[in-house]
């Protein structure tokens, strides 16, 4: 995808492609799609920067749940903000409920966002 046609897509362009891309499991073709490459996320693990702070995000939910499904239980994008809803589950038995992200999206490209969610081990 070229810079100009990234930069014309709109704020629901950019998070429903990154939800398909986040669902196929597909983290290098989200990032250089979908995410500015300065980006930052805030976690209650502290503060991620750029495409290798998503990537070791990545990584920590991909160890926490395994071959994850995801639902997305609700998207909503108003101007540049967008928020999704959603839970999944893995094949190890951990689950998530409450999963919380937010974002904030500009000339095509995610340039902040927050994720929150409760890990549900299996043996919860």
């Amino acid at each position: 995808m070229s810079e100009e046609s990234t930069a014309r897509r709109g704020a629901s362009a950019v998070l429903w492609n990154h939800l398909e891309l986040a669902k196929e499991g597909s983290v290098d073709d989200d990032l250089s799609e979908n995410f500015a490459p300065d980006v930052v996320v805030l976690t209650r693990w502290g503060s991620f920067h750029g495409h290798a702070g998503m990537k070791q995000l990545a990584d920590r939910l991909a160890r926490e749940l395994p071959d994850m499904e995801f639902v997305y239980e609700e998207v909503l994008v108003e101007r540049d903000f967008g928020f999704l809803a959603w839970r999944a589950t893995a094949s190890n038995g951990n689950r998530v409920d409450d999963g919380a992200d937010s974002y904030v999206i500009r000339d095509g490209r995610i340039v902040a966002q927050s994720i929150h969610y409760t890990l549900q081990t299996a043996s919860e």
